[in-house]
């Protein structure tokens, strides 16, 4: 039945207007030229009249040292404007930069500092006195493009191929400069813009500056596109700002320069090095990652193990600040002062507050019940009062203290490879050699759960491990460290992965952040990027004598979830989320229905299994396959086509998705449930561009190529029926009439297809 079950998805890939492809698309010119960058600036709209008086304000937070503009940090002006929501993202205005000196902008600002503002006045007074987000950067050429970068011969299926060469030329349309001529001096004009020497790529949409964690995995797809002096250049600016700032900020704006984010600078200054052999970059950036003490002074703390009782220095995300975030001000200020949240805070309780947040925005993850006391405060759609308890200063990050980064106290990973820039068995290369060695004795002891087998947080409350699951589980072995559970038993280490081949026969989507649906970001059903990158390393991690085996089947009637360990995921199988099939009907949440989406050797999407391929090979394949077929899937009912291989949509079927005048998004984030729209949840409204998006899929066509195949990708259709000729429902050709939700055609087709053939 399986075998057949196989045969349907292929036909439903085909029916859905995904053709077999024949030949690859014509190569994109050479990018020479300044491509046309688009200056979009947000047009204001206010929530409320304009000749309605602003609501009552809270007292003013302190004055932050670190962050001391009267017009874009904590202070009278910011607050007011942000109490007038004339954006739906805070983040907007403080990308604006003033259109005179700042004296002059504060001086206009005077007459409506009071309690009878109109929201017309505050948005003439920011009309009048600011100009267009984002006008300090420009659009820069890429010289050196190449339209057929090498990578692209190791993808053999034709559709792919024209894809991964698609997104290749992505790298055009995201790569900026400082634009010197529109830049503020702080007299005659003020911005947050921090100026940087070099060219860089940007995530895209909002995020529209240089951010620390993401060009990890932009310049991963950089290097794939032979983009190396991109790459290079953006080492160099990270290395401006450690002799700047004495570390890297999170992004590259004054609002940053509080919090850090995942340290990854040595891992990239390592990539780079790697791929080019340009050790020369070394001379400027070992002296800057020795000297540097930034997260060891601000960020590290001594842990003394309940297991074993050893001392460990480790370190956690602890960002100072008592204000909200000056990009996120208003998001920050209504989960302080919500009034619908019966306990109101004082000021010294705002402030931790307003700490915790920001320290949740330095973990990258912002947020997740993974650093929630409360994680299901509120449920799935209110999730202030779940951030009301946010707890991440309290929590020892196990990503965070596994993967490489270029300030003391160095990981273990990051270690190892300093220690392999020096000279062998110079005092440099030993020292580092024995703090790797210390490094992952700390992990090892403190986040192991020999038991369970997985990496949990430890919780510095309870003294002891956090028993919320996540994706972070997989960084330590990203980072090189396998516990010898793994490399002793092949159970066990089917087991640390087991929860990836839950996913892919469960799900139509990627490995998500958590099981816990919260209405958080970080949470599912929302799956990232780098988490996919992240987990496929870490399955690279294991050797072949304990991972060659076939995937275990589970037993009769039972699904995969009888395969993971016991506790490991801390939720019962009826709680894990549910998927989607029709109708807002769900599949089985239990037992070997809740398996839809497994195959014969393979999951629906996830490529063709081979003779002799071990359970870390088909487990990477069907991951590999099916972040592909996330992002492709979503892109092309966003509005993307391949002349000649990828028929665009209907206008019918794009405007289901609101897509006729696009031409396919890539988005940050994905769904679990869904392969054909974005993620969801958050501060802000899902962004399109996307640096790490972009920067994995060419990553994953590098190393997969030839194991991808072109994915089923449903229409967009608002309603689908399935109508036979016989009124019975007993045989193969039973009356099976539904509704099928947009999003979910394939997992309909293959139940329906799984009920016929199981009374035929």
């Amino acid at each position: 039945m399986l075998a057949r079950l196989a045969i349907v998805a292929y036909a439903v890939h085909v029916a859905n207007g995904v053709p077999q492809a024949s030949t690859p698309s014509s190569p994109a010119a050479a990018n020479t030229s300044v491509p046309t960058l688009t200056l979009v600036t947000a047009v204001a709209s206010p929530t409320a009249p304009l000749t309605a008086t602003l609501p009552s304000q809270s007292p003013l937070p302190p004055s932050q040292a670190w962050c001391p503009s009267q017009i874009f940090c904590a202070g009278a002006l910011l607050q007011t404007v942000n109490i007038a929501q004339l954006w739906t993202d805070p983040k907007t205005f403080v990308d604006k930069p003033t259109d005179s000196d700042p004296q002059s902008v504060l001086a206009a600002f005077s007459p409506i500092n009071s309690t009878t503002a109109t929201e017309g006045a505050v948005l003439q007074f920011v009309d009048s006195n600011f100009r267009g987000e984002g006008l300090e950067l420009e659009a820069q050429a890429l010289p050196n493009f190449n339209p057929n970068p090498p990578f692209l011969n190791n993808v053999t299926d034709p559709l792919l191929n024209a894809f991964s060469q698609i997104v290749h030329g992505y790298w055009t349309q995201l790569i900026r400069g400082t634009n010197s001529s529109a830049l503020c001096d702080g007299q005659t004009c003020e911005s947050t813009l921090i100026p940087l020497n070099h060219t860089f790529v940007v995530p895209g949409g909002r995020f529209r500056e240089q951010y620390y964690w993401d060009s990890f995995w932009i310049t991963e797809g950089l290097i794939q596109s032979q983009l190396y002096d991109i790459v290079n250049e953006t080492l160099q600016n990270f290395m401006d700002e450690i002799e700047l700032f004495g570390f890297i900020p999170n992004g590259g704006r004054i609002y940053y320069l509080n919090r850090s984010q995942p340290p990854v600078f040595i891992m990239m200054l390592a990539k780079y090095v790697a791929a080019t052999n340009d050790t020369a970059i070394l001379n400027r950036a070992l002296p800057l990652a020795e000297a540097c003490t930034w997260w060891s002074t601000n960020r590290s703390i001594n842990v003394t193990s309940p297991y074993t009782n050893t001392v460990y220095t480790l370190s956690r995300y602890a960002v100072t600040n008592s204000a909200p975030r000056p990009e996120s001000y208003l998001t920050d200020y209504q989960t302080a002062n919500d009034p619908a949240l019966s306990t109101p805070l004082n000021d010294s309780q705002r402030a931790e507050l307003y700490s915790e947040l920001a320290s949740g925005a330095e973990t990258g993850w912002d947020y997740s019940t993974r650093f929630i006391a409360l994680p299901l405060a509120g449920g799935i759609n209110n999730t202030a009062p779940a951030l009301r308890s946010v707890n991440v200063k309290n929590n020892v990050p196990v990503d965070l203290n596994s993967i490489p980064f270029n300030l003391t106290p160095i990981p273990d990973k990051a270690h190892l490879i300093l220690a392999n820039f020096y000279p062998s068995g110079s005092n440099a290369a030993l020292q580092h050699t024995a703090a790797a060695a210390n490094i992952r004795a700390g992990i090892l002891d403190l986040f192991w759960d020999p038991s369970k087998l997985a990496f949990y947080d430890f919780n510095l409350t309870s003294g002891s491990r956090n028993s919320i699951f996540t994706a972070a589980t997989f960084y330590p072995l990203w980072a090189g460290i396998v516990p010898d559970e793994l490399l002793s038993d092949p159970t066990n280490a089917f087991g640390f992965f087991s929860s990836i081949n839950m996913v892919l026969r469960r799900y139509n989507g990627t490995f998500p952040v958590t099981f816990i649906e919260s209405g958080l970001q970080w949470d599912a059903p929302n799956a990232w990027p780098p988490h996919q990158y992240i987990a496929l390393e870490a399955l690279n991690a294991l050797p072949a004598n304990v991972s060659s085996g076939a995937i275990p089947l589970p037993s009769t009637g039972q699904s995969a979830y009888s395969l993971v360990p016991s506790g490991q995921l801390g939720l019962a199988e009826s709680d894990l989320p549910p998927q989607v099939l029709y109708g807002g009907v769900n599949a089985s949440t239990t037992g070997s229905g809740a398996d839809f989406n497994a195959l014969n050797g393979t999951y629906v999407n996830g490529g063709n299994a081979t003779t002799g391929e071990g359970w870390r090979d088909a487990l990477a394949r069907g991951l590999a396959n099916r972040y592909i077929t996330s992002v492709l899937c979503s892109w092309y009912t966003t509005g993307g086509s391949i002349p000649g291989l990828l028929p665009r949509l209907s206008d019918g079927d794009l405007n289901v998705t609101q897509s006729i005048n696009n031409t396919g998004n890539m988005f940050e984030k994905f769904s679990i449930r869904d392969i054909d729209s974005a993620g969801r949840g958050g501060e802000y409204t899902v962004q399109a561009g996307f640096g790490w998006t972009n920067g994995v899929v060419l990553w994953v066509a590098s190393n997969y190529g030839n194991r991808l195949v072109a994915p089923a990708c449903p229409r967009p259709v608002a309603a689908v029926s399935s109508t036979s000729t016989s009124g019975s429902n007993s045989g193969k050709n039973g009356a099976l009439h539904l509704v099928v939700a947009p999003g979910h055609l394939l997992g309909f087709v293959l139940l329906v297809i799984t009920l016929q053939l199981s009374v035929a």
